[in-house]
């Protein structure tokens, strides 16, 4: 089993990387184009509201409570009832998800009101930051069908998944990628507001990408037509487990949506230089931590499926075991590195170095807390593929208080960069009470072979934290050409990987290391 889950997760992880390496590419368009403005602002802000409502109806709770039951279903080995099942819960998604979305266009000035309250208030007093409101309002009423078709296309994902073919899923948010980079290029110079090219930029690439998985689906046999089915047995089994795993997913969104309401009333800039720093932070998060939570969720689930707990619980310790290789010295680089890298990557056109330096602080408050976030991506689905979507919840809304709490006390002293803090503290918060839980329960604890390897792991991040320290350049980093900057960030990233390598050899680092007990 360890070699197929290796094998996937360097699938998804070599199509997630291409996907965050354009990802990058479309941000650098943006930052170019917008720096850390008001537009810049508003864009990000109309744009997190509809993915908000994506990773609760697609890609978070959906999944986490259709995959085990499609396993179910799949594991029958009945075609019929397989493609009955997909029938009655594209249909039923597909009608809930068109129509949330309709209501989202209708109602855009009332969201734009309740999550940029600070720039409604502003409007409502005449104030010039008011535009933004305006701005909000009208972009919202652009991006929010991206909804529908994205939500459908994580149905798709999900489906392609349970079936092991990861590369499709792991591949289409290139799409979305390509299409807003082409219009950031064409359209936005035709445009008065280039912001309005990037929102219809994410509107084409929901298209796109639901487009894309169809022929996919078709080859697999189960691109059927879409039925009602509310009140299917099998249906209904996926709405009980996803009602509560929507307050669980939710809740890392929500904690977003917070910051963002909260940083509508901080100076103009922190919404951008959170999102830049996040979108840094996103880049290991779903190169590893994701790319590993897909492949595990349908092994797990095919785990207590067969009622083999021993493979279950040697699944999620290598799973647990290759974050810990991956999250730590991730961490570390970003939390060391964070501005060098932001500048190489975003200094240009309107992006300052001003700009580069405010959202150094919020990434590397935000790497405190990657490693807690790619914990709860593996430690999460050791609850939901026992269809327990219930103990997730729990955590989860006591994180969110907490984060709420955090959020209130850091960001008077330390404005945006205090939400980043609050962030991470609620999401290490979350890691912790979810592995706690799993331990309690007999179904999980780390293996001597895995913290001893997490020890060697700290070991060697260390080590190479003190080189990236000890080549800091400081401020004469910044009087460098672009040229030279790259040349200097490219030595210090190779020589780092080379030393946390050697270090992890030298300190007993093996290939039984990467072997699940699952096998």
């Amino acid at each position: 089993m360890s070699r197929k889950l290796i094998k996937s997760g360097l699938i998804v992880s070599i199509m997630t990387l291409v996907s965050r390496v354009l990802g990058l590419v479309r941000d650098v368009v943006v930052a170019k184009l917008m720096g850390d403005g008001a537009a810049a602002d508003v864009f990000f802000f109309a744009n997190k509201i509809p993915n908000f409502l994506r990773r609760l109806f697609a890609e978070g709770a959906f999944a986490q409570a259709f995959i085990p039951v499609l396993t179910e279903v799949h594991e029958n080995n009945d075609k019929k009832q397989l493609r009955e099942f997909v029938a009655k819960v594209s249909g039923t998604l597909g009608a809930i998800v068109f129509v949330v979305s309709i209501i989202g266009v209708i109602a855009s000035p009332v969201l734009a009101a309740l999550f940029g309250t600070g720039w409604f208030v502003a409007w409502l007093e005449g104030d010039e930051a008011g535009d933004k409101f305006v701005l909000a309002s009208t972009m919202l009423k652009i991006t929010f069908p991206y909804l529908a078709f994205i939500s459908l296309t994580g149905l798709a994902g999900a489906i392609l998944n349970t079936l092991n073919k990861f590369a499709v899923a792991a591949f289409t948010p290139v799409l979305l990628n390509v299409c807003i980079i082409a219009c950031a290029i064409y359209l936005a110079p035709t445009l008065n507001q280039p912001a309005y090219a990037l929102a219809w930029g994410v509107f084409i690439g929901g298209i796109v990408q639901f487009l894309f998985q169809l022929p996919f689906l078709f080859r697999a046999g189960l691109l059927v037509k879409p039925k009602w089915g509310w009140h299917d047995e099998n249906v209904v089994k996926v709405r009980t487990l996803m009602i509560p795993a929507l307050f669980g997913v939710s809740v890392g969104q929500i904690n977003l949506l917070f910051d963002t309401f909260i940083a509508s009333f901080l100076v103009t800039g922190s919404i951008s230089w959170l999102y830049y720093s996040d979108r840094l932070l996103e880049f290991p998060l779903g190169l590893f931590g994701i790319a590993i939570a897909t492949v595990i969720l349908p092994t797990l689930s095919r785990n207590h499926v067969s009622n083999n707990p021993k493979a279950f619980a040697a699944n999620i310790d290598w799973a647990f075991r290759m974050v810990c290789l991956l999250g730590i010295p991730a961490a570390v680089g970003l939390g060391v590195m964070a501005r060098p890298i932001l500048t190489v990557i975003f200094q240009r056109g309107a992006f300052t170095a001003e700009t580069a330096i405010m959202a150094s602080y919020s990434l590397t408050a935000y790497s405190f807390g990657l490693l807690s976030f790619m914990l709860v991506k593996i430690l999460a689905p050791g609850f939901y593929s026992r269809q327990d979507t219930k103990t997730p919840v729990k955590f989860g809304i006591w994180c969110m208080v907490a984060n709420m709490v955090f959020n209130l006390i850091l960001a008077i002293p330390f404005g945006y960069v205090g939400l980043a803090v609050a962030t991470s503290m609620s999401a290490t918060l979350n890691a912790a009470l979810l592995y706690i839980t799993l331990h309690r329960q007999g179904v999980f604890a780390l293996s001597r072979t895995s913290v001893l390897f997490i020890a060697r792991v700290v070991i060697a991040s260390a080590a190479m934290g003190g080189l990236i320290y000890y080549r800091d350049k400081g401020l004469g980093f910044f009087e460098l050409s672009l040229s030279a900057q790259m040349l200097e960030v490219g030595i210090t990233i190779s020589l780092s990987v080379i030393l946390f390598v050697t270090t992890m050899v030298v300190l007993g680092m093996r290939p039984r290391h990467f072997r699940s007990g699952g096998d």
